[in-house]
This record gives structure tokens, C-alpha cells and sequence, in this order.
């Protein structure tokens, strides 16, 4: 009896040499960032006082399909890269489905997580810049653990703030930051305008991804030869997680296969977009009909109930104003133990494509990510990271449909990371300790009403 292939691996020469640019090929374009305080056009010009100049030409680039990564990049990705393209057999057996599954597992990267794809390059044009000093906000440290990887290896300074619920349930992510040399500063905090602010109305907040951005924001605005990085939800990030599904794309033909549904977990969009984008340009361009799915938290349902609006991509004011999918700025998400994920808004590129109906959305409720998550590791030997869980539910779930119908579909899902230091949430649902969330029509009206 032969022996089933169960992973893909590219050779280091045929790595995608490229980051594909999903907006070249939109039929509506992303609606356009606006200055916060001028309410005008945002411009390479001044999106820059914040990011990389780099990064912001790739952040209103709408017409170049392809966009190089830059060598030195290339070189850092080889430390990990191609991550594994997994035939989930386990997982099939388990369930009993007539479905071929498939998963993507960035957990194998340094840090663990898909973050690092962003966080070479933003790193690296922030060195080629001249730029000593980065700042950027994280939830459950994913992020913050591969920015802060990525400094120490272009030699810049890092600050991180961490949002202080995750920062308290997370401890091991925050020591890892500091491992790298990061500064790691629970949000809010009194170290900034933003954060005394929002302390003086509310002593007792949690805080949000919208919060932390807030404070990095603004230490970026007022430190000299400091720019501000961040790990999702702006499209230049999109961009550069789409090494993801090229990869995916060439293991798949590996594999004999074509993804009829694929999956991601949704924050603000970088894991979803770093999967899909690739696959759904034959969509647009070939006519192929792949089902795209973000993957959201039931407490945190921007796409699923959110508001079309203009909107900040933090608490306070200090970003552009982006045409998205939101809960309101002022949004206060339930402690759900998938911190990557408690984000108010959604990217302007995702919010576009679900408007034109070229991809779906469903949310989850936190137990039912947590019960997917086990019968996932319990299949497949990987425990996943909370945020991937989302994905592993929604995979499930179409996979049982598969079994209702006899159908044999492929089914591709996103493992964004893996959940060893996120135990402490499992024991919370081992120990029947965790609670669902949801948000009510009332609140949502409340959040993102004058907002247009």
C-alpha cells in the first residue's frame, strides 16, 4: 500500500520572488483614506509622516499587479519559508467527510505566527530609510513578537503596546517581545496623551487594538526618526502576507488539487487576505468559483453586522479616516482569549470585496472556536492558536455539510499559529470557565451612529 503524501514544501528556488496586488485587479477600487485632519485625500506625501515612505507607496498602489520583495527580504523569508502545505487526513477521518482538507501552517515561522511575513519588510524599509526607532500596537502578541523579531534583526528600537487584557492573559507573548529587546507597555497607558485620556474616563478599561493604536500612534508622531508599523487591516500589510497563498497556489498543483472553499480567521483582515488574495484573482480574472470565508468572532462581528462607514482605525483619531466595515471606533470588545481578533473595523480592500460579493463572512461563538480547536489537535497533533481556531470552525462545519451531501470538495484554511502560549485559555475551556459574547443590535447603533 503506498504511502499518502501529507505536506508540501517549495524548494528555496521557487519561492514567489513577488507580492501580489489584489487592488490592480478590482473591478471598484478601495474607497480613499482621508486625512484625519484635513479630511482630504491622504497622499504618499502624508501618509509617510507616520509609516515607512515604502510602505505608504504600496498602500496607494492600485495599478502594479506584481510588486517585488526586495532581496534581503527574500533572504530573512528563507529562514522559514515555504511553510507546509498539510493534507488534513486526520481531521477528515475524524469527521467522516468526503471533503479533501487542506491547511496552510504558518505556525512554523520563528515567532509562530504569519506576522512575520509584514514584519521583515516594514522592518527593513524602515532601516533603508534611516529610521531608528519603530513603534506598533499588539493584541495577543503575535504581532508584537515579530516586530519585535524584526527590529533586532535590521538593528532598530521597538516599542510595543500591548493591549493590557491580552497583556495580562498573555504573559509569555510579552516576555518574548522583550527576549528580542522590545519595550512592551500595557494599553492604555499613562505614557501617552491618548492613553491618560482614555484612563480619565475610564479607569477601569481593558483595553483595544483601537486603544494600543492610539498610544503607538502617537509615541510614532512625537519621537524623532520613529515611524509606526502595524500588522494588519492597511493594505500594504495585505500585500505582503499574500506570500502566503502564492505558495499555497504552487503546493496545491503539487497536490493534484483546487481549493473549492478557502478559509481565514478575521481581525482585521491579514491572515484572510494572505490566503485568499492569491486564489481569488482567478476569480476575477478566470471566472473560477472559489468560496472565500473570513472567519470572525461572534463577539466582534464587523463584517457580519458591522456598519459600511468612514471611520478611524483607532480609539482616539490620530489614523487616516477608511471607508470599512466597522462597530464604531469607540467599540470595547468582550475579553475573548483571540486577541489578534478583538479589532472594531476591517481593512478597506477587505470591506470592498465583500461588498461586491466576491467573498462571504461568519462569525463564531468563542466556546465553539475553542471545541474546533480540540477535536483539530486531537486529529492533526497541532494545537492552534485561538484566532486559528476560527478558521478550524468554519472548516469543520463545511466539511459536515460535505458529509451531508456527498459532496467532495477541497477545503483550504489558514492555520495562522500555533497555541502553546495560549494554555491558559485552554484550560479556561477545559475547565468550563469560558463564557460566549455577543454584542447587541443597540450597541452596534450606539457605536457607529454619525458615522458615514
Amino acid at each position: 500500500m503506498a504511502i499518502k503524501q501529507k505536506r508540501y514544501f517549495l524548494p528555496e528556488n521557487e519561492l514567489p520572488t513577488q507580492w501580489y496586488n489584489i487592488q490592480a485587479d478590482m473591478v471598484n477600487k478601495p474607497g480613499t483614506m482621508l486625512d484625519p485632519v484635513t479630511r482630504e485625500p491622504v497622499t504618499v506625501e502624508s501618509l509617510s509622516r507616520l509609516l515607512s515612505v515604502e510602505s505608504s507607496r504600496q498602500e496607494l498602489n492600485m495599478t502594479d499587479r506584481w510588486i517585488d520583495i526586495p532581496e534581503p527580504v527574500q533572504e530573512m523569508y528563507k529562514y522559514y519559508r515555504s511553510t507546509p502545505l498539510v493534507r488534513a487526513y486526520g481531521l477528515e477521518k475524524t469527521l467522516g467527510t468526503p471533503a479533501h482538507i487542506y491547511f496552510k501552517n504558518e505556525s512554523v515561522s520563528p515567532v509562530g505566527s504569519h506576522k512575520l511575513n509584514s514584519a521583515i519588510p516594514q522592518a527593513y524599509y524602515c532601516k533603508m530609510e534611516g529610521v531608528t526607532n519603530v513603534t506598533t500596537e499588539t493584541g495577543a502578541g503575535q504581532w508584537g513578537t515579530a516586530l519585535a523579531y524584526a527590529s533586532k534583526v535590521f538593528g532598530l528600537e521597538s516599542a510595543v503596546y500591548q493591549v493590557k487584557v491580552s497583556y495580562e492573559q498573555k504573559p509569555y507573548r510579552r516576555s518574548v517581545m522583550q527576549v528580542f529587546g522590545s519595550q512592551v507597555t500595557p494599553s492604555p497607558s499613562m505614557s501617552t496623551r491618548a492613553g491618560k485620556d482614555i484612563l480619565t474616563q475610564f479607569p477601569n478599561h481593558q483595553g483595544s487594538l483601537g486603544t494600543a493604536i492610539s498610544e503607538a500612534v502617537e509615541l510614532a508622531l512625537t519621537t524623532p526618526n520613529c515611524k509606526y508599523t502595524l500588522g494588519s487591516v492597511m493594505s500594504h500589510v495585505s500585500l505582503h502576507q499574500t506570500i502566503i497563498g502564492l505558495e499555497a497556489e504552487k503546493q496545491m498543483e503539487m497536490a493534484g488539487e483546487y481549493p473549492d472553499i478557502v478559509i481565514g480567521c478575521f481581525g482585521g483582515g491579514s491572515n484572510f487576505s494572505g490566503i485568499s488574495f492569491p486564489f481569488m484573482r482567478h476569480n476575477i480574472l478566470s471566472g473560477k468559483k472559489t468560496r472565500f470565508i473570513a472567519a470572525e468572532p461572534q463577539s466582534c462581528p464587523k463584517l457580519t453586522r458591522g456598519k459600511f462607514c468612514y471611520d478611524f482605525g483607532d480609539e482616539t483619531g490620530y489614523t487616516p479616516l477608511m471607508p470599512m466595515f466597522s462597530l464604531g471606533h469607540n467599540f470595547k470588545p468582550a475579553n475573548i482569549h483571540a486577541g489578534g481578533l478583538r479589532y472594531h473595523g476591517a481593512g478597506v480592500i477587505v470591506s470592498q470585496l465583500l461588498k461586491d460579493g466576491l467573498m462571504e463572512a461568519a462569525d463564531v461563538a468563542q466556546i465553539d472556536t475553542f471545541k474546533a480547536g480540540i477535536e483539530f489537535a486531537k486529529a492533526e497533533g497541532i494545537v492552534p492558536a485561538p484566532e486559528s481556531c476560527h478558521a478550524i470552525a468554519v472548516a469543520i462545519a463545511e466539511a459536515n455539510r460535505c458529509k451531508e451531501t456527498g459532496e467532495e470538495k477541497v477545503i483550504l484554511f489558514n492555520l495562522t499559529g500555533h497555541g502553546l502560549m495560549d494554555m491558559a485559555a485552554y484550560d479556561k475551556y477545559l475547565s468550563g470557565d469560558l463564557n460566549n459574547f455577543t454584542i447587541s443590535d443597540e450597541d452596534i447603533e450606539k457605536n457607529t451612529t454619525g458615522l458615514e
